[in-house]
């Protein structure tokens, strides 16, 4: 099969809706090129390790590199995400120069692109993400490792984002939890909770190619028997008081579509753990937290992003 490298120069800070525009689109893998990586300075407590090529950055901005086969449809489908890349003016998201170009890739060059990008990085006191093609020793007995491999779904578990997101679980997850992982991508965060000693956890995604990603590594992490993962549109059918964490790394538009249906799922003092927010969404989300019955225990901020525990009254 033939594949068509989609080339996006855009902003730090489109790159979370850009990459659910293509994930929507039915982009198979994205990689990321942010410029900050090269010059950020890591905190050596947690001990990354990085093997980054500055040829491999732009000088400025951020691109995003998606992966279309090609077919007789690519030329209305790279319209339609063109579109709705524009449409996020609308939301008052920074698009940047927004230059689309497209180049075609074999089948090896696709399947491997993304790989050098994602290294083991130790992203917490307890917890390290590994892709399951590179060797890793950790380093204290205590370490947890999770071993990905996020296939053709969102989430290889090193953005900020879901990093905000596993440091939240390790200060909300007692032994014999319930937890529900919403739009779970590759399941990494499920991961994290019942390797944390949450008794259930259950994982929803809509799309299907993530519901699958998600069930491998759940299966390649040995904590099938504890958690499941299952296609559902956020929280829909789900019962009330049935979870002592909710958790969702996902965008601040859809955050606030579902806060009414999450109060009703978490039970008195439980929490609900929002990532995926950009600074300023962050009071929008807050207010619609607080209107709910939730209230904010704890704001964590990485780079431009923004995480909250809040805690059911």
């Amino acid at each position: 099969m033939r594949w068509s490298e989609l080339s996006i120069h855009t902003t730090n800070e489109a790159v979370e809706p850009i990459s659910h525009i293509l994930h929507e689109a039915g982009a198979s893998g994205v990689v990321i090129e942010d410029p900050f990586e090269l010059i950020k300075e890591r905190q050596d407590q947690f001990g990354e390790i990085y093997q980054l090529d500055p040829n491999d950055y732009p000088e400025e901005g951020v691109i995003v590199k998606a992966y279309l086969p090609v077919n007789s449809f690519l030329g209305e489908t790279v319209d339609a995400i063109k579109e709705s890349i524009n449409n996020l003016i609308i939301h008052n998201i920074d698009i940047g120069l927004n230059k689309v170009t497209i180049s075609e890739v074999n089948e090896e060059e696709w399947a491997t692109a993304w790989k050098k990008y994602y290294n083991p990085v130790k992203i917490s006191e307890k917890f390290t993400i590994v892709p399951t093609w590179e060797e890793y020793t950790p380093v204290n007995s205590d370490e947890l490792m999770i071993e990905l491999d996020p296939g053709m779904a969102f989430g290889t578990g090193t953005h900020p984002t879901t990093v905000m997101c596993i440091q939240a679980l390790e200060r909300t997850v007692k032994k014999g939890d319930r937890v529900i992982d919403v739009g779970t991508g590759s399941g990494v965060l499920s991961i994290a909770a019942a390797m944390l000693g949450a008794e259930e956890v259950r994982a929803y995604d809509l799309d299907e190619i993530a519901v699958t990603t998600a069930k491998l590594n759940l299966k390649l992490n040995k904590v099938h028997h504890i958690a499941t993962v299952a296609q559902n549109n956020l929280l829909d059918g789900v019962e009330e008081s049935s979870a002592d964490v909710v958790v969702a790394n996902i965008l601040a538009e859809v955050i606030l579509r579902f806060t009414d249906d999450v109060a009703r799922v978490v039970k008195e003092k439980g929490y609900f753990i929002a990532s995926g927010i950009i600074q300023q969404k962050k009071e929008l989300v807050k207010d619609a937290l607080i209107q709910t019955g939730f209230e904010i225990e704890e704001t964590i901020l990485m780079e431009d992003w923004v995480a909250l525990i809040a805690k059911r009254k």
